[in-house]
């Protein structure tokens, strides 16, 4: 009985199929980390590290039809050991990660809905934050329009569950989203611009407003490629904790020397806490990518503290088959007494195998003088990367 049910559901997808386009995808990504040695925080004295392992599993499903797109992502986040071996029940991790369709209005526009990942431009305010095993999705509804090289997104979410009530006084949280973002390419030139308004509520208090504008630019000329953010935040945070004129710059330059190898050098300007008004937060993005690889800031830290002023370089090559980069990180504070925040180092290493991928790396923290600590701050890490295609 079960193999007619299995040949049965075979044969409805493969009708399916004749109709629409559908596809199922997976992933299997396990990574091992290095931890209590300086990753997101300074490790004190006597601190002993250890290895923890998380995985993302998910089954992924698309739906394609001429009048809209369905997509839907099932996900579990767990760690080696997180449920015993005989237990009647998992970790409480398994969860729809992904439900969204995109309706298609015209032969120029869209309307997609649902819980979905919102991420543009280089992801510095919003990004799907696929380095974190669990990720970031939004509920949320977004009208798009493309034609000749623009693009525009106006977007919405509102949060409320149960009530008119939605506590927001955790991070990264908001009661209500609005967003507009417009692209237009050019032949060297990738110009986009955002304006994101967000409310917060801290159980039956009004509501604050946040605004966050600016602008992100990618500029490509022979060999050399530049990137640039721009960008101001003003209203009131989490807590009405207010916020005025509030900014982030960066300056990025890239130069390609060969075909195997190129070589970085940039600049990220964060502004902090001053006398009338809070530090700038990157809200929405996959912070992860920017300011050093372990996380010391930014990553549900350094929210509200004298900013950050991060000069880099780096330089990415292939040897062999492996692709390798390495790149430096010196900080200090932007505003208060512009403080030394220390230095990092970050290489990471990637090969492709036969349907798999392997990437790890070791990252080295240099505190600053006057710190307490252990000798050496460091972590280190190894991902498996599987995507297979059932369908």
């Amino acid at each position: 009985m079960k193999i007619k049910n299995l040949l049965f559901a075979i044969a409805v997808l493969a009708t399916t199929a004749m109709s629409a386009q559908l596809s199922l995808d997976g992933e299997f990504r396990p990574r091992s980390e290095w931890f209590g040695h300086g990753q997101k925080a300074t490790a004190a004295n006597g601190t002993k590290g250890y290895f923890s392992t998380s995985t993302r599993v998910a089954l992924k499903a698309t739906y394609k039809t001429e009048g809209y797109k369905l997509f839907t992502s099932f996900q579990e986040v767990f760690k080696f050991g997180d449920r015993p071996q005989i237990s009647p029940s998992g970790n409480g991790n398994f969860r729809v990660q992904e439900a969204w369709a995109d309706i298609k209005l015209s032969e120029t526009s869209t309307f997609k809905i649902g819980r979905q990942p919102i991420s543009y431009d280089d992801q510095r305010i919003l990004g799907g934050l696929g380095w974190a095993q669990q990720a970031r999705t939004h509920d949320a509804g977004i009208f798009q329009y493309a034609k000749e090289g623009y693009s525009l997104k106006i977007g919405a979410a509102l949060n409320t569950p149960t009530s008119a009530i939605y506590n927001t006084a955790a991070a990264f949280s908001y009661r209500s989203m609005n967003f507009i973002h417009v692209n237009k390419k050019y032949d060297a030139l990738n110009l986009s611009a955002l304006i994101l308004r967000n409310t917060f509520q801290a159980g039956n208090s009004d509501k604050s407003a946040l605004l966050t504008a600016g602008l992100h630019a990618d500029y490509k000329i022979d060999n050399i490629t530049l990137k640039a953010n721009a960008y101001l935040q003003d209203g009131d945070r989490v807590g009405d904790v207010e916020v005025k004129s509030a900014f982030l710059t960066s300056l990025d330059a890239s130069l390609k020397a060969t075909e195997k190898t190129s070589f970085s050098i940039g600049g990220e300007i964060i502004s902090g806490t001053e006398d009338d008004s809070a530090a700038f937060f990157p809200l929405y993005g996959t912070n992860h990518a920017f300011n050093g690889l372990m996380d010391r800031f930014y990553v549900g830290n350094h929210a509200n503290g004298n900013g950050l002023v991060d000069l880099n370089a780096g330089v990415a090559t292939k040897v062999g088959k492996y692709a390798v980069s390495l790149k430096a990180h010196t900080f200090k504070e932007q505003s208060g007494d512009k403080n030394k925040l220390g230095s990092e180092l970050d290489l990471v290493i990637a090969r492709k195998f036969n349907g798999y991928k392997l990437v790890g790396g070791y990252s080295q923290f240099f505190e600053p003088s006057g710190v307490v600590g252990k000798d050496t701050q460091n972590w280190a890490w190894l991902m498996l990367i599987i995507k297979p295609k059932f369908l």
